[in-house]
């Protein structure tokens, strides 16, 4: 078995886009964000998807037209919990991509980079991560002196030291799928929010003792990973895409 499967969250409200709407599907040039998402992760090598749908789940799934597999979070307690709806779809395949259904921009290419870099380095996980000039409001990835991965921390969380890293963490990840699995089942939600966190499961397949890289876009690449909060971002992310069209 040797088959990568993707996981798509698609479960949030997106209360910053005033709308009723849920946020994946809002229009993004004529097509629903999350529909990008979904393309990006089959061009790359997904053999299928699964989205993770839960406020105004049924409009989700009627706006989707992309051949994809569903799961439901009927309460939202956290990305960690989204990604452990869906874990009797994680056991299908070898490794698992999670990705965001709210970045329209992710490419193919990107998505590539980090499977290769999975497969290469025989890693539990590998992060996508960015370097920017401004990683304000972004969790950082901290690594040691040699550059390996020690951890990711939330800016809240962060140090002063800590924060003055410009490497931030995408939210985009690939898991080996028996790792994530294990992970899943040991993420608890003693923190602040009371939420289970995705992040949580990193630390816990590298205190297992596997291997977790984070790889950077490159700069060319750094419009990828936005996320689309409001509808200004949204806006910003369609002149983008007809950017990409006409230099295409």
């Amino acid at each position: 078995m040797n088959n990568i499967n993707a996981v798509i969250l698609a479960a949030g409200k997106g209360t910053r886009m005033k709308s009723d709407l849920p946020k994946v599907i809002h229009q993004c040039l004529g097509q629903p964000m999350v529909h990008y998402v979904i393309k990006a992760a089959k061009d790359a090598g997904a053999s299928s998807c699964c989205v993770i749908v839960g406020y105004q789940g049924s409009m989700v799934k009627r706006a989707i037209y992309d051949v994809v597999d569903y799961a439901v979070q009927t309460e939202q307690l956290g990305t960690g919990h989204a990604v452990r709806c869906a874990k009797d779809y994680i056991a299908k395949g070898s490794d698992t991509l999670v990705l965001c259904g709210d970045t329209p921009l992710i490419t193919a290419e990107t998505l590539k980079l980090l499977i290769d870099t999975h497969k290469k380095q025989a890693n539990g996980v590998t992060v996508l991560s960015a370097v920017l000039p401004d990683a304000t409001g972004y969790g950082r990835i901290i690594r040691d002196a040699a550059g390996n991965f020690v951890k990711i921390v939330e800016q809240k969380d962060a140090t002063e030291e800590e924060q003055k890293v410009t490497e931030i963490n995408s939210g985009m990840y690939i898991f080996n799928s028996e790792a994530l699995s294990s992970a899943l089942s040991l993420l608890t939600n003693d923190n602040a929010a009371g939420e289970y966190y995705l992040t949580d499961t990193i630390s816990i397949i590298k205190k297992i003792g596997l291997h977790v890289s984070a790889i950077p876009v490159t700069p060319d690449h750094l419009d990828d990973i936005r996320g689309v909060n409001t509808i200004e971002q949204l806006e910003e992310a369609e002149e983008i895409m007809r950017r990409r069209d006409h230099d295409a």
